[in-house]
Protein backbone atom coordinates (compact mmCIF):
# COMPACT_ATOMS: atom_id res chain seq x y z
CA UNK A 1 0.00 0.00 0.00
CA UNK A 2 1.03 3.68 -0.67
CA UNK A 3 1.70 5.75 2.17
CA UNK A 4 2.52 8.58 0.61
CA UNK A 5 -0.75 10.32 0.34
CA UNK A 6 -1.69 14.27 -0.60
CA UNK A 7 -3.12 16.21 3.50
CA UNK A 8 -4.94 19.04 3.37
CA UNK A 9 -1.50 20.78 3.16
CA UNK A 10 -0.94 19.67 -0.50
CA UNK A 11 -4.89 21.66 -1.16
CA UNK A 12 -5.89 25.18 -1.53
CA UNK A 13 -8.84 25.06 1.20
CA UNK A 14 -9.84 28.65 0.81
CA UNK A 15 -13.50 28.99 0.26
CA UNK A 16 -14.33 25.32 -0.44
CA UNK A 17 -16.36 23.56 1.68
CA UNK A 18 -14.91 20.37 2.82
CA UNK A 19 -16.21 16.67 3.92
CA UNK A 20 -14.30 16.01 6.81
CA UNK A 21 -14.89 12.63 8.37
CA UNK A 22 -13.56 12.67 11.92
CA UNK A 23 -13.50 9.45 14.75
CA UNK A 24 -16.00 10.90 17.17
CA UNK A 25 -17.10 7.76 18.23
CA UNK A 26 -16.59 8.45 21.83
CA UNK A 27 -17.93 6.74 24.78
CA UNK A 28 -21.02 8.00 27.04
CA UNK A 29 -22.23 7.31 30.21
CA UNK A 30 -24.30 4.46 30.76
CA UNK A 31 -27.06 6.49 32.21
CA UNK A 32 -28.43 7.91 28.64
CA UNK A 33 -27.58 11.66 30.18
CA UNK A 34 -25.60 12.33 27.12
CA UNK A 35 -22.16 13.08 29.16
CA UNK A 36 -19.17 12.09 27.08
CA UNK A 37 -16.77 10.00 29.85
CA UNK A 38 -14.04 10.90 27.66
CA UNK A 39 -12.99 13.35 24.79
CA UNK A 40 -9.59 12.14 23.40
CA UNK A 41 -11.01 11.04 19.95
CA UNK A 42 -13.07 14.91 19.75
CA UNK A 43 -9.36 16.75 20.49
CA UNK A 44 -7.51 14.64 18.70
CA UNK A 45 -9.68 16.20 15.46
CA UNK A 46 -8.97 19.58 16.42
CA UNK A 47 -5.87 20.59 14.78
CA UNK A 48 -7.09 19.57 11.66
CA UNK A 49 -10.47 21.62 11.94
CA UNK A 50 -8.82 24.50 13.01
CA UNK A 51 -6.22 23.93 9.91
CA UNK A 52 -9.50 24.18 7.84
CA UNK A 53 -11.28 27.09 9.32
CA UNK A 54 -8.01 29.26 9.75
CA UNK A 55 -7.67 28.63 5.98
CA UNK A 56 -11.14 29.66 5.02
CA UNK A 57 -12.63 26.56 4.41
CA UNK A 58 -16.37 25.79 5.15
CA UNK A 59 -16.05 22.41 7.61
CA UNK A 60 -19.00 19.85 7.21
CA UNK A 61 -17.59 17.35 9.85
CA UNK A 62 -19.60 13.80 10.15
CA UNK A 63 -18.77 10.60 12.11
CA UNK A 64 -20.42 7.08 13.62
CA UNK A 65 -21.17 7.03 17.05
CA UNK A 66 -22.30 3.15 17.82
CA UNK A 67 -23.86 0.99 16.36
CA UNK A 68 -27.72 2.23 15.67
CA UNK A 69 -29.80 -0.45 13.71
CA UNK A 70 -31.29 2.25 11.31
CA UNK A 71 -34.85 0.54 10.84
CA UNK A 72 -37.08 -0.94 13.27
CA UNK A 73 -37.13 -4.43 12.34
CA UNK A 74 -33.59 -4.64 12.07
CA UNK A 75 -33.60 -3.68 15.65
CA UNK A 76 -36.26 -5.72 16.80
CA UNK A 77 -33.92 -8.37 15.16
CA UNK A 78 -30.99 -7.67 16.85
CA UNK A 79 -32.97 -6.98 20.06
CA UNK A 80 -34.70 -10.47 19.97
CA UNK A 81 -31.00 -12.17 18.88
CA UNK A 82 -30.35 -10.58 22.45
CA UNK A 83 -32.90 -12.50 24.68
CA UNK A 84 -35.29 -9.61 24.50
CA UNK A 85 -39.00 -10.44 24.52
CA UNK A 86 -40.06 -9.24 20.82
CA UNK A 87 -43.47 -8.06 22.28
CA UNK A 88 -42.39 -5.12 24.36
CA UNK A 89 -40.12 -3.84 21.43
CA UNK A 90 -42.02 -0.36 20.37
CA UNK A 91 -40.66 1.76 18.16
CA UNK A 92 -40.63 4.30 20.68
CA UNK A 93 -38.21 2.27 22.52
CA UNK A 94 -36.30 1.93 18.84
CA UNK A 95 -36.58 5.96 18.61
CA UNK A 96 -34.35 6.19 21.92
CA UNK A 97 -31.98 3.88 21.32
CA UNK A 98 -31.55 6.00 18.37
CA UNK A 99 -31.61 9.25 20.29
CA UNK A 100 -29.01 7.65 22.69
CA UNK A 101 -26.63 7.31 19.73
CA UNK A 102 -26.98 11.07 18.22
CA UNK A 103 -23.64 13.47 18.10
CA UNK A 104 -25.35 16.55 19.65
CA UNK A 105 -23.29 16.22 22.90
CA UNK A 106 -20.47 15.76 20.64
CA UNK A 107 -21.17 18.90 18.77
CA UNK A 108 -21.63 21.07 22.20
CA UNK A 109 -18.33 19.40 23.42
CA UNK A 110 -16.73 20.61 19.77
CA UNK A 111 -18.37 24.12 20.32
CA UNK A 112 -16.93 24.39 24.24
CA UNK A 113 -12.95 23.50 22.88
CA UNK A 114 -12.97 25.41 19.51
CA UNK A 115 -14.47 28.44 21.74
CA UNK A 116 -16.95 29.02 18.56
CA UNK A 117 -20.86 28.10 17.71
CA UNK A 118 -21.34 24.34 16.17
CA UNK A 119 -23.86 23.95 14.04
CA UNK A 120 -26.25 20.56 14.38
CA UNK A 121 -27.56 18.97 11.56
CA UNK A 122 -30.74 16.93 11.97
CA UNK A 123 -29.90 14.05 9.72
CA UNK A 124 -27.26 13.33 7.19
CA UNK A 125 -28.34 14.03 3.80
CA UNK A 126 -31.72 14.87 4.52
CA UNK A 127 -33.75 18.53 3.98
CA UNK A 128 -31.82 20.23 7.15
CA UNK A 129 -28.20 18.70 6.64
CA UNK A 130 -28.25 19.92 2.90
CA UNK A 131 -30.00 23.72 3.72
CA UNK A 132 -27.40 24.09 6.53
CA UNK A 133 -24.58 22.70 4.38
CA UNK A 134 -25.69 25.20 1.47
CA UNK A 135 -25.58 28.23 4.02
CA UNK A 136 -22.63 27.38 5.72
CA UNK A 137 -19.71 30.39 5.10
CA UNK A 138 -15.86 29.94 5.34
CA UNK A 139 -14.73 29.55 8.91
CA UNK A 140 -18.54 27.80 9.94
CA UNK A 141 -18.46 24.15 10.88
CA UNK A 142 -21.25 22.24 10.48
CA UNK A 143 -21.56 18.88 12.20
CA UNK A 144 -24.17 15.74 10.39
CA UNK A 145 -25.65 13.43 12.40
CA UNK A 146 -24.40 10.10 13.24
CA UNK A 147 -23.67 8.73 9.57
CA UNK A 148 -24.98 5.18 10.94
CA UNK A 149 -28.70 6.45 10.87
CA UNK A 150 -28.65 5.68 7.50
CA UNK A 151 -28.83 2.73 6.29
CA UNK A 152 -26.18 2.76 3.00
CA UNK A 153 -23.52 3.89 5.34
CA UNK A 154 -22.08 0.54 6.35
CA UNK A 155 -23.11 -1.43 2.90
CA UNK A 156 -20.64 1.61 1.48
CA UNK A 157 -24.03 2.81 -0.66
CA UNK A 158 -22.78 4.64 -4.12
CA UNK A 159 -26.18 6.89 -3.73
CA UNK A 160 -25.62 8.01 -0.09
CA UNK A 161 -21.48 8.71 -1.02
CA UNK A 162 -22.64 10.95 -3.92
CA UNK A 163 -25.24 12.67 -1.35
CA UNK A 164 -22.79 13.42 1.24
CA UNK A 165 -20.02 14.38 -1.61
CA UNK A 166 -22.72 16.61 -3.25
CA UNK A 167 -22.84 19.11 -0.35
CA UNK A 168 -19.14 19.74 -0.30
CA UNK A 169 -16.07 20.51 -2.69
CA UNK A 170 -13.04 18.27 -1.06
CA UNK A 171 -13.03 15.08 1.24
CA UNK A 172 -10.66 14.98 4.12
CA UNK A 173 -10.06 11.80 5.78
CA UNK A 174 -9.43 11.68 9.38
CA UNK A 175 -10.76 9.22 11.26
CA UNK A 176 -7.84 6.33 11.46
CA UNK A 177 -10.00 4.33 13.61
CA UNK A 178 -12.87 3.79 10.86
CA UNK A 179 -10.44 3.77 7.68
CA UNK A 180 -10.23 -0.11 7.63
CA UNK A 181 -14.08 -0.21 6.86
CA UNK A 182 -15.32 0.28 3.04
CA UNK A 183 -18.29 2.96 4.37
CA UNK A 184 -19.91 5.33 2.08
CA UNK A 185 -18.21 8.11 4.44
CA UNK A 186 -14.85 6.68 4.52
CA UNK A 187 -14.51 5.40 1.55
CA UNK A 188 -17.38 5.83 -1.14
CA UNK A 189 -17.04 9.69 -0.99
CA UNK A 190 -13.93 9.59 -2.95
CA UNK A 191 -15.74 8.41 -6.02
CA UNK A 192 -16.79 11.69 -6.17
CA UNK A 193 -14.59 14.35 -4.55
CA UNK A 194 -10.98 15.05 -4.25
CA UNK A 195 -9.66 13.18 -1.25
CA UNK A 196 -6.37 14.02 1.04
CA UNK A 197 -5.93 13.45 4.53
CA UNK A 198 -6.26 15.38 7.68
CA UNK A 199 -3.11 15.53 10.29
CA UNK A 200 -4.21 12.40 11.93
CA UNK A 201 -4.22 10.49 9.35
CA UNK A 202 -1.00 11.54 8.08
CA UNK A 203 0.85 11.01 11.38
CA UNK A 204 -0.67 7.87 11.42
CA UNK A 205 0.77 6.77 8.13
CA UNK A 206 4.24 8.95 8.94
CA UNK A 207 4.77 6.46 12.18
CA UNK A 208 3.04 3.30 11.61
CA UNK A 209 3.93 3.61 7.89
CA UNK A 210 7.23 4.10 8.15
CA UNK A 211 8.27 1.73 10.53
CA UNK A 212 6.90 -0.89 8.50
CA UNK A 213 8.29 0.58 5.15
CA UNK A 214 12.07 1.59 6.85
CA UNK A 215 12.29 1.43 10.34
CA UNK A 216 15.35 2.35 12.38
CA UNK A 217 17.16 -0.93 13.10
CA UNK A 218 16.31 -3.79 15.12
CA UNK A 219 12.85 -3.42 15.02
CA UNK A 220 11.34 -5.22 17.66
CA UNK A 221 7.69 -6.23 17.60
CA UNK A 222 5.97 -6.57 20.84
CA UNK A 223 2.45 -8.64 20.51
CA UNK A 224 0.56 -9.73 23.34
CA UNK A 225 -3.41 -9.86 24.12
CA UNK A 226 -5.61 -13.26 24.41
CA UNK A 227 -6.05 -14.82 21.33
CA UNK A 228 -3.15 -15.97 18.36
CA UNK A 229 -6.18 -16.50 16.28
CA UNK A 230 -6.35 -12.41 15.74
CA UNK A 231 -2.82 -12.00 15.61
CA UNK A 232 -2.09 -13.94 12.62
CA UNK A 233 -1.58 -11.62 10.59
CA UNK A 234 0.17 -9.50 12.27
CA UNK A 235 3.19 -12.12 13.08
CA UNK A 236 2.88 -13.24 9.68
CA UNK A 237 3.77 -10.03 8.36
CA UNK A 238 6.63 -9.25 11.14
CA UNK A 239 7.94 -11.94 10.25
CA UNK A 240 9.17 -10.72 7.11
CA UNK A 241 10.07 -7.39 8.39
CA UNK A 242 11.37 -7.54 12.40
CA UNK A 243 14.38 -8.37 13.81
CA UNK A 244 13.14 -9.17 16.92
CA UNK A 245 9.30 -10.57 17.80
CA UNK A 246 8.12 -10.63 21.98
CA UNK A 247 5.20 -12.97 22.49
CA UNK A 248 3.26 -12.34 25.89
CA UNK A 249 -0.45 -12.37 26.71
CA UNK A 250 -2.87 -14.91 26.97
CA UNK A 251 -1.38 -15.45 23.05
CA UNK A 252 1.75 -17.18 24.48
CA UNK A 253 0.02 -20.34 26.08
CA UNK A 254 -0.85 -21.29 22.63
CA UNK A 255 2.66 -21.69 22.13
CA UNK A 256 3.61 -22.98 25.34
CA UNK A 257 0.91 -26.26 25.22
CA UNK A 258 2.20 -26.53 21.01
CA UNK A 259 5.78 -26.91 22.31
CA UNK A 260 4.66 -29.89 24.55
CA UNK A 261 4.30 -27.17 27.77
CA UNK A 262 1.04 -28.00 30.43
CA UNK A 263 -0.56 -24.64 30.81
CA UNK A 264 -3.43 -25.63 33.38
CA UNK A 265 -6.61 -24.21 32.84
CA UNK A 266 -4.71 -20.80 31.12
CA UNK A 267 -6.49 -19.35 27.75
CA UNK A 268 -6.08 -21.49 24.81
CA UNK A 269 -6.69 -21.84 21.14
CA UNK A 270 -6.12 -25.55 20.58
CA UNK A 271 -6.64 -25.57 16.91
CA UNK A 272 -4.16 -22.58 16.48
CA UNK A 273 -1.26 -25.12 18.05
CA UNK A 274 0.11 -25.59 14.19
CA UNK A 275 0.22 -22.50 13.22
CA UNK A 276 2.12 -21.62 15.92
CA UNK A 277 4.98 -24.03 15.29
CA UNK A 278 5.21 -23.17 12.06
CA UNK A 279 5.96 -19.35 13.02
CA UNK A 280 8.52 -20.32 15.24
CA UNK A 281 10.07 -22.51 12.37
CA UNK A 282 9.17 -20.00 10.30
CA UNK A 283 11.08 -17.15 12.56
CA UNK A 284 14.29 -19.68 13.00
CA UNK A 285 14.67 -20.15 9.03
CA UNK A 286 14.24 -16.08 8.75
CA UNK A 287 16.94 -15.37 11.44
CA UNK A 288 14.39 -13.75 13.63
CA UNK A 289 14.53 -13.60 17.48
CA UNK A 290 11.28 -14.92 18.67
CA UNK A 291 11.52 -14.74 22.41
CA UNK A 292 8.70 -16.56 24.03
CA UNK A 293 8.32 -16.41 28.09
CA UNK A 294 10.38 -18.78 30.21
CA UNK A 295 7.92 -18.15 33.12
CA UNK A 296 4.30 -17.22 34.41
CA UNK A 297 2.57 -15.38 37.11
CA UNK A 298 -0.40 -17.83 37.93
CA UNK A 299 -3.39 -17.49 39.56
CA UNK A 300 -5.77 -20.24 40.63
CA UNK A 301 -8.50 -18.41 39.09
CA UNK A 302 -9.88 -15.19 37.01
CA UNK A 303 -10.03 -12.79 39.86
CA UNK A 304 -7.98 -9.43 40.94
CA UNK A 305 -7.45 -11.17 44.36
CA UNK A 306 -6.93 -14.67 43.38
CA UNK A 307 -4.26 -16.75 45.41
CA UNK A 308 -1.24 -16.65 42.97
CA UNK A 309 2.68 -17.98 42.38
CA UNK A 310 5.42 -18.23 39.78
CA UNK A 311 6.07 -20.75 37.70
CA UNK A 312 8.43 -21.82 34.65
CA UNK A 313 6.61 -21.56 31.63
CA UNK A 314 5.11 -25.03 30.32
CA UNK A 315 4.72 -26.40 34.16
CA UNK A 316 1.48 -25.01 34.81
CA UNK A 317 -0.75 -27.19 37.23
CA UNK A 318 -4.22 -28.34 36.63
CA UNK A 319 -7.07 -25.70 38.03
CA UNK A 320 -4.74 -22.59 37.76
CA UNK A 321 -3.87 -20.54 35.09
CA UNK A 322 -1.23 -17.75 33.36
CA UNK A 323 -2.47 -14.11 34.09
CA UNK A 324 0.67 -12.46 32.98
CA UNK A 325 4.28 -13.02 32.10
CA UNK A 326 7.02 -13.79 35.12
CA UNK A 327 10.09 -12.08 36.88
CA UNK A 328 12.59 -13.83 34.51
CA UNK A 329 10.34 -13.29 31.17
CA UNK A 330 10.05 -9.34 32.42
CA UNK A 331 14.07 -9.22 32.46
CA UNK A 332 14.42 -10.83 28.95
CA UNK A 333 11.83 -9.23 27.54
CA UNK A 334 13.12 -5.55 29.30
CA UNK A 335 16.72 -6.39 27.85
CA UNK A 336 15.16 -6.81 24.04
CA UNK A 337 14.24 -3.75 23.68
CA UNK A 338 17.16 -1.43 25.37
CA UNK A 339 18.87 -1.15 22.58
CA UNK A 340 16.25 -1.08 19.83
CA UNK A 341 15.80 1.65 16.66
CA UNK A 342 12.22 0.93 16.38
CA UNK A 343 9.31 -0.76 19.10
CA UNK A 344 5.83 -1.69 17.74
CA UNK A 345 3.54 -3.06 20.50
CA UNK A 346 0.10 -4.14 20.09
CA UNK A 347 -1.58 -6.17 23.16
CA UNK A 348 -0.78 -6.12 27.08
CA UNK A 349 1.80 -8.89 28.34
CA UNK A 350 -1.02 -10.05 30.89
CA UNK A 351 -4.94 -9.19 32.80
CA UNK A 352 -3.22 -5.34 33.31
CA UNK A 353 -7.07 -4.33 34.48
CA UNK A 354 -6.26 -6.33 37.62
CA UNK A 355 -3.29 -4.46 39.30
CA UNK A 356 -2.03 -7.58 40.67
CA UNK A 357 -1.54 -9.13 37.24
CA UNK A 358 -0.10 -5.84 35.57
CA UNK A 359 3.04 -5.71 36.57
CA UNK A 360 4.52 -7.65 33.22
CA UNK A 361 2.39 -5.16 31.36
CA UNK A 362 3.52 -2.19 33.50
CA UNK A 363 7.66 -3.40 33.25
CA UNK A 364 7.60 -3.28 29.46
CA UNK A 365 5.40 0.25 29.37
CA UNK A 366 8.25 1.47 31.37
CA UNK A 367 11.37 0.15 29.72
CA UNK A 368 9.65 1.70 26.47
CA UNK A 369 9.63 4.90 28.30
CA UNK A 370 13.46 4.84 28.60
CA UNK A 371 14.61 3.74 25.31
CA UNK A 372 15.67 6.15 23.30
CA UNK A 373 13.77 3.79 20.22
CA UNK A 374 10.79 5.27 18.44
CA UNK A 375 8.04 3.26 20.63
CA UNK A 376 4.88 2.90 18.86
CA UNK A 377 1.68 1.80 20.33
CA UNK A 378 -0.77 -0.10 18.29
CA UNK A 379 -3.86 1.16 19.81
CA UNK A 380 -6.67 -1.29 21.62
CA UNK A 381 -5.86 -2.57 24.82
CA UNK A 382 -2.16 -1.58 24.97
CA UNK A 383 -3.02 2.26 24.41
CA UNK A 384 -5.57 2.17 26.91
CA UNK A 385 -2.42 0.01 29.27
CA UNK A 386 0.04 3.23 28.58
CA UNK A 387 -2.34 5.75 29.23
CA UNK A 388 -3.72 3.85 32.58
CA UNK A 389 -0.34 3.48 33.90
CA UNK A 390 0.82 6.69 33.21
CA UNK A 391 3.65 6.26 30.48
CA UNK A 392 1.83 7.90 27.65
CA UNK A 393 3.41 10.92 27.26
CA UNK A 394 7.04 8.73 27.09
CA UNK A 395 5.61 6.96 23.95
CA UNK A 396 6.75 8.74 20.68
CA UNK A 397 3.23 7.55 18.59
CA UNK A 398 0.01 5.87 20.13
CA UNK A 399 -2.44 4.80 17.87
CA UNK A 400 -5.85 6.31 17.77
CA UNK A 401 -7.20 2.73 15.55
CA UNK A 402 -7.03 -0.66 17.20
CA UNK A 403 -8.63 -2.57 14.08
CA UNK A 404 -6.91 -0.07 11.68
CA UNK A 405 -3.51 -0.31 13.43
CA UNK A 406 -3.95 -4.12 13.37
CA UNK A 407 -5.06 -3.90 10.18
CA UNK A 408 -2.57 -2.00 9.05
CA UNK A 409 0.52 -4.05 10.31
CA UNK A 410 -0.82 -7.15 9.10
CA UNK A 411 0.42 -5.15 5.37
CA UNK A 412 -3.66 -5.21 4.33
CA UNK A 413 -5.03 -1.99 2.30
CA UNK A 414 -6.83 -0.19 4.50
CA UNK A 415 -10.03 1.36 1.76
CA UNK A 416 -10.27 4.80 3.99
CA UNK A 417 -6.58 5.38 2.94
CA UNK A 418 -6.31 3.96 -0.67
CA UNK A 419 -9.15 6.14 -1.84
CA UNK A 420 -6.89 9.02 -1.02
CA UNK A 421 -4.89 10.88 -3.52
CA UNK A 422 -1.25 9.94 -3.72
CA UNK A 423 1.60 12.54 -3.96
Amino acid sequence: MNYNKKTVRDIDVAGKKVLLRCDFNVPMAKDSSGVITDDKRIVAALPTIRYLLENGAAVIACSHMGKPQPSFDKWVQKQTEKGKDPATLTEAKWQKSLAELSLKPVAARLAELLEMPVIMAADVVGEDARAKAAALQPGQILLLENTRFEKGETKNDPALARAMADMADLYVSDAFGAVHRAHASTAGVADYLPAVSGFLIQKELDFIGGALANPKRPLVAILGGSKVSSKIGVINNLLEIADTIIIGGGMAYTFSAAQGGKVGDSLLEADWMDYSNEMVAKAAAKGVKLLLPVDTVIADRFAPDAAQQVVKAGEIPDGWQGLDIGPETVKLYCDAVKDAGTVIWNGPMGVFEFAAFAKGTEAVAEALSKTEATTIIGGGDSAAAVQQLGYADKMTHISTGGGASLEFMEGKELPGVACLLDK
